[in-house]
């Protein structure tokens, strides 16, 4: 685990990170080699299996990048295998119960009805680590994000907001957007939904995150309690530099 970036992330530091959408562990070991504050596997809408999220993970830890990984679901199993690989943390999609919200709290953690333990995996340094310092370490170190992003879930946000062990709320701009049929993720509509989230996260002292297209709304959404912030991805990236290699070469 990247040690400091959960303890960054409750201290409200402002924090920029990327989405990865390409399972190449290369491409995770150039963008190991910046300045951003985490980068997050897209397991949840890229064809990440096991293996891709292993070697992925092994070359942003071998650089202490903190790396979280959005699971495919809130299935148990998919946590275990991003934190037994070594993930800083989990971005859980569609959390929109008080159970579902517990249940990906516990699954994050050692003990009764929670993570399995083994003490073989790149995690607990393959068989190195004590179990009472491998847990210790989990506790710590462990970062529990639960994405918002289906109105239904605004009916229980101050319930979701209160559990034990969910470190922060990332408020799901564009599911909420297609959900509230609205043209776009600076709607009216889409804005009052994502305070709403905001509003129960800062009562219950729950870290915020977001994603945003345009950097510019950065300094919005940190007066409002942001301080995370997952922007573009590495397919946009790319997009990016070849346009605007294009540009350049033909002005």
């Amino acid at each position: 685990m990247s040690a400091g970036f959960k303890s960054r992330l409750l201290n409200k530091e402002l924090l920029v990170g990327t989405f990865v959408k390409t399972p190449s562990s290369m491409l995770c070991e150039v963008l190991a080699d910046t300045s951003l504050d985490a980068v997050c596997l897209d397991a949840e809408h890229s064809p990440f299996d096991r293996r891709d999220l292993d070697r992925c993970l092994f070359a942003l830890g071998a650089s202490e990048m903190p790396a979280l990984v959005r699971v495919q679901s809130s299935a148990p199993e998919h946590t275990l295998n991003a934190l037994d690989c070594g993930a800083t943390g989990v971005v859980v999609p569609h959390v929109c119960t008080l159970e579902g919200a517990q249940s990906i709290a516990a699954a994050a953690q050692f003990g009764p009805g929670g993570r399995g333990y083994a003490g073989s995996t790149r995690a607990a340094g393959y068989a190195g680590k004590a179990m009472a310092d491998h847990i210790a370490d989990s506790v710590n170190q462990t970062t529990v994000i639960a994405q918002i992003e289906d109105i239904e879930a605004l009916d229980v946000i101050d319930q979701i907001a209160s559990v034990d062990g969910i470190d922060c709320l990332f408020i799901g701009m564009i599911d909420l957007t297609v959900a509230l049929g609205a043209k776009s993720a600076k709607a009216a509509e889409v804005i009052v939904v994502a305070e709403q989230i905001c509003d129960a996260a800062r009562a219950r002292d729950r870290r915020l995150g977001i994603f945003v297209s345009d950097v510019a709304d950065i300094p919005f959404w940190q007066e409002r309690g942001v301080s995370l912030f997952l922007l573009a991805s590495d397919h946009a990236f790319l997009k990016q530099g070849a346009n605007g290699l294009i540009e350049q070469a033909k002005s």
